[in-house]
């Protein structure tokens, strides 16, 4: 018979090599692509547009376009997502539609991404006659990255005390005026958090942009031109041996993106926590 205090020590043995287990293949991936590709990183290879089919030029428009797409795809699918939170949350009691609402939610986050972007290619593309443009892929993106908002957005509200609210109703305010100026405020850190999963989806996708936005060199200058983002050039010149080294140079320069990205997002909700308090 174990002890109590010889389980919890193997428990926690565990999970201690787990948690440095999971570092560990995050270390050593970072450390792989920051090796192999941080010696081509230059001034002229991030202000470049790519030429000879990638062979040759930098990265400039894919990191336009990867910005651009990202940037838009979270422009359409943050209110909707975080709308639907509130609804279910706020507005509504616990029903058959709920549940729907939410069964459906978890549907489309167990979605292939390559679906998604068959159907972004059938209904924008072809059926809305949009063509291959950076409107098409957010479109499509901001269905893809929806269910995480949605999921995300309810936990981070359904975690604000109820206490809160009933004493924004004692003070006389409307449900509306407590949703917004007492349950939102307190609930922006869970919320950011999907917003911040969203995003890093929208840079790291492949699939439903090729699908959707296509894979034109170019600098795009509207949302209805093609775009080829960093993510796509990676694939297509690594795919096609075009260049192994610049191949790993781009996907360098996405992680430090991605981590950049997340550092950022969560300094700045650190610091508006802290004003908070």
């Amino acid at each position: 018979m174990i002890s109590p205090q010889r389980e919890q020590f193997w428990a926690e043995m565990v999970l201690k090599l787990a948690a440095f287990f999971s570092l560990f293949i995050l270390g050593f991936i970072l450390f792989y692509i920051t090796w192999k590709g941080v010696s081509s990183i230059s001034l002229s290879f991030l202000l470049e547009n790519p030429s000879d089919m990638g062979r040759s030029g930098g990265i400039f428009a894919p990191i336009v376009s990867t910005f651009m797409l990202a940037f838009l795809s979270i422009l359409i699918s943050t209110p909707m997502g975080v709308g639907t939170s509130i609804f279910l949350t706020e507005y509504t009691n616990e029903s058959r539609i709920t549940r729907i609402i939410r069964f459906g939610a978890d549907c489309l986050s167990g979605i292939p991404s390559i679906i998604f972007g068959l159907f972004g290619f059938v209904l924008f593309v072809i059926k809305l006659n949009l063509g291959w443009c950076i409107l098409s892929g957010a479109l499509t993106m901001s269905f893809m990255i929806l269910p995480t908002i949605i999921r995300t957005s309810e936990e981070a509200i359904k975690s604000v005390p109820f206490d809160l609210r009933e004493a924004s109703y004692s003070l006389g305010a409307s449900k509306w005026q407590t949703i917004t100026k007492v349950v939102l405020p307190e609930a922006i850190p869970g919320i950011v958090t999907g917003v911040i999963l969203g995003i890093g989806r929208c840079i790291g996708e492949t699939a439903v942009v090729i699908f959707t936005a296509g894979a034109a060199l170019n600098t795009p200058t509207s949302i209805f031109d093609s775009a080829r983002t960093m993510a796509v050039h990676f694939y297509i010149i690594a795919r096609e041996g075009i260049s192994t080294q610049k191949a790993y140079a781009t996907a360098f320069v996405l992680v430090v993106l991605v981590l950049s990205i997340n550092f950022c997002t969560y300094f700045l909700m650190h610091k508006y926590i802290s004003k908070k308090k």
